[in-house]
């Protein structure tokens, strides 16, 4: 097999390289590969499906359907952006589907403040001491708790920016390849995000 330049703006080369090692390998029809790919980015991509979609429950079943998907899709995945970026993409795509079929009122919202990766601890925040400041921890809540709402009901394409930027943590670069269009369109959109964001924000009662 030949092997695909693969772009490494995104992450450490070696990180790269070994994504790319396993791409091709489960290509030659590799479970374990793959296996170890989902095994790297599952968690990720549960917790950005479950602050799209504002449901954890149905954010795992979206990130069994991305990774269904990018198994079968596998052979059309020509290395043009990363393979981090390719799933994004794919789970995004499957995140404003969903939201738009469902008729229903999101159910339970989950922490703005969580890391995206459980497994690590980079992306959250400090959590205030309840028992010495009980009357601001409280508070603290009931503004995140608002925030998680006021998010779930953004227009797909602003909350998704809003997400992958200023939750997910991703590059203007980053995200206008998982979203397919020009960085300046992201810049445009998350200026409009955190824009609405505080609006609606202003609005709630």
């Amino acid at each position: 097999m030949v092997a695909m330049a693969y772009p490494k703006t995104w992450m450490g080369s070696e990180e790269a390289d070994n994504d790319m090692a396993l791409v091709e390998r489960a290509l030659d029809q590799d479970l374990a590969a793959f296996e170890a790919l989902v095994a790297r980015y599952q968690n990720r991509i549960i917790a950005y499906a479950a602050r799209m979609l504002n449901d954890h429950d149905e954010a795992e079943d979206v990130a069994q359907e991305v990774f269904i998907k990018a198994y079968r899709s596998l052979e059309s995945f020509r290395a043009e952006s990363s393979f981090s970026t390719w799933l994004y993409r794919i789970a995004t795509n499957l995140c404003i589907d969903r939201a738009r079929k469902r008729k229903r009122s999101p159910q339970q919202a989950y922490s703005l403040d969580e890391p995206f990766d459980k497994e690590e601890e980079r992306g959250g925040r400090d959590v205030p001491d309840l028992t010495q400041e009980p009357s601001r921890g409280v508070e603290r809540e009931e503004l995140r708790q608002q925030v998680r709402l006021t998010v779930a009901e953004m227009p797909d394409k602003l909350r998704a920016v809003l997400v992958m930027c200023d939750i997910q943590g991703m590059a203007y670069e980053q995200i206008a390849q998982t979203l397919g269009c020009p960085i300046g369109t992201v810049k445009s959109r998350l200026f409009h995000a955190r824009a609405d964001l505080a609006r609606r924000l202003r609005l709630r009662p």
